[in-house]
């Protein structure tokens, strides 16, 4: 490609709403355009590089034995509406005002209706089945460019199973293929168990690329054994011990003491393990809100994807007006003792059995000190609900963990039957018998994993393309076209890589100085420069830069494409 010929409208300075670096680059070499808050055009150099992802998706898809289809960005709110995801996905879902139409964030739920009436029988299995198309969520904030986007670019797939073995075997299949995938664009990425959300199922992982601009916490053994999304990560910690001194609870005035902090220094302790952190939590549900209230050790932090694990995903922490009705107290004099019977009541794992802790009275002002949870909590349930800390040990006590923050490019879900029992999407089996047919569901974002591996791969100068994604191999930089003798050389050069099927692109113009040229192509990154220019070839020479480490070579002319 010449660059004449090329729309590539290069920036000199960071535009000034741009935060993150992945964000300013593709601005700057002229990758994507701003349209309106979290919506971009794709221009032709970004294109080039989604293209090639794509295309690496698809070599990996297919050669899982999968199919392609493509899928309309349109869907009937009625199909969302059967599987419930109308309403978990509330206002993140685009709708369409004068028609019962959504923008699908994801395609669950057509590809389960395709299924419904073609999937007839155990014989019809196993299909994987994907798509590479435009995904639309109502972002509140979108943020970093392409890395939170209302309208983005996902590769969704799907394995259907008759049974769960095969649900296994294409879920380790599609965990390959996704590696494969990733190792081949230039990523490092790390694979983590995840929290399924909205989505649902059995279980799921994430694909994520350490960055220091994630969104997500990851949580990595220092053995490199396991790896988690903090969400779910779980850690080994002692549990707070049982003194069995059978002391009576009773009450004591704590004026103005709103935090555990504050607790810890009234009651002059340095141990906040006994002092019990309470906080509130609504369970949405059509038929009438639910209300538990969770406990975890003073020091700990209640894990709110664990709870939506256990409880379902409309759970939601109460307002704080909502509190005084539930509890009789504001935030930092709640409880569990005293409640209405109909409030749940959760403890964290440590907290099993314990007794001399102190919480709320649920009484402004005052806390109970001596509460025994197995005798003065009847119904109470324990389960894992607290988030895990950096240098805590694996639940094998075998390394600690450390935690970093992560960019999701890609994340895989066994499903299940959710989808097809809500859809009635069923076949025969070899007796003759209804069962519902089991999902995998397979996501990877094009435009995120292309602004995650600029984020692990630039400098100050721009970006640096390595490997199968980058949108030319060679860039031919003449540094000065009206010389006849640069201009021929280069030209010979550009043809010669053409002949050879080399990506190349040819910085043909003109009417730019050399330094300002030099600029464009770190900025733009092609991995390899071949300089043309007057002193050089005035000893038969042209020199070659390595984009990546900046290295320069002098080689003879003739020997320059080999080299």
């Amino acid at each position: 490609m010449r660059l004449t010929q090329f729309f590539l409208p290069t920036l000199k300075d960071d535009p000034v709403d741009a935060v993150v670096d992945s964000h300013k680059l593709m601005l700057r070499s002229g990758m994507i355009k701003q349209i309106t808050s979290g919506v971009y055009s794709s221009l032709p150099f970004g294109l080039m590089v989604f293209r090639k992802v794509e295309n690496i998706i698809r070599d990996e898809m297919n050669a899982a034995g999968g199919n392609e289809f493509y899928l309309s960005a349109l869907s009937p709110t009625e199909l969302w509406a059967e599987t419930g995801r109308l309403e978990d996905y509330g206002d993140l879902m685009f709708r369409i005002k004068n028609r019962d139409l959504v923008l699908c964030p994801t395609h669950e739920e057509v590809f389960t209706s395709i299924a419904k009436s073609n999937l007839i029988s155990y014989k019809d299995f196993p299909k994987i089945w994907y798509q590479i198309q435009s995904k639309f969520r109502n972002e509140e904030r979108p943020r970093a460019g392409v890395l939170r986007a209302r309208q983005f670019t996902m590769k969704d797939a799907y394995s259907l199973d008759a049974t769960w073995e095969g649900l296994d075997i294409a879920y380790e299949r599609m965990a390959q293929a996704y590696r494969n995938i990733f190792t081949r664009c230039g990523l490092e990425f790390v694979v983590v168990s995840a929290f399924s959300g909205a989505m649902g199922g059995s279980a799921s992982q994430e694909f994520m690329a350490p960055s220091s601009v994630g969104e997500d916490n990851i949580v990595i053994s220092e053995d490199g054994k396991y790896s988690s999304n903090l969400e779910v990560a779980v850690s080994f910690k002692e549990k707070v011990q049982r003194k069995n001194t059978d002391l009576k609870y009773e009450e004591f005035h704590t004026p103005n003491i709103k935090t555990i902090d504050e607790l810890a220094e009234f009651v002059k302790t340095k141990d906040k393990t006994r002092l019990a952190k309470s906080r509130v939590f609504v369970n949405v549900k059509p038929e009438g809100n639910e209300f538990m209230l969770v406990l975890v050790c003073g020091d700990d932090e209640v894990n709110e994807s664990k709870l939506q694990g256990f409880f379902g995903i409309n759970i939601r922490p109460a307002h704080n007006e909502e509190l005084m009705e539930i509890t009789g107290a504001d935030a930092g004099s709640i409880g569990p003792i005293g409640l209405d019977k109909k409030i749940k009541i959760i403890a964290d794992l440590l907290l099993e059995d314990a007794d001399e802790l102190i919480s709320g009275a649920n009484k402004n002002d005052y806390h109970l000190k001596n509460i025994d949870l197995k005798r003065d909590v009847p119904g109470i349930e324990y389960k894992d609900l607290r988030t895990v800390k950096e240098g805590e040990q694996t639940s094998d006590k075998s390394s600690k963990l450390k935690i970093t923050k992560a960019i999701e490019v890609g994340h895989i879900f066994k499903l299940g039957t959710k989808y097809s029992e809500a859809l009635g999407a069923k076949f025969l089996d070899a007796e003759g018998k209804e069962n519902p047919i089991i999902f995998g569901s397979y996501g990877i974002g094009i435009e995120r994993t292309t602004a995650s591996f600029i984020e692990q791969s630039h400098d100050d100068k721009g970006i640096i393309w390595k490997g199968e994604i980058a949108p030319f191999k060679v860039i031919i930089i003449s540094l000065n076209q009206s010389n006849e003798e640069i201009k021929n050389i280069s030209e010979g050069f550009y043809k010669e890589f053409l002949n050879r099927k080399i990506d190349v692109l040819f910085d043909d113009r003109a009417d730019v100085r050399p330094g300002v040229k030099f600029n464009d192509a770190d900025l733009i990154g092609i991995p390899v420069q071949l300089i043309i220019g007057e002193k050089n070839l005035k000893e038969g020479n042209v020199e070659i830069k390595i984009r990546k480490t900046g290295e320069r070579m002098i080689v003879r002319k003739g020997e320059a494409i080999e080299y």
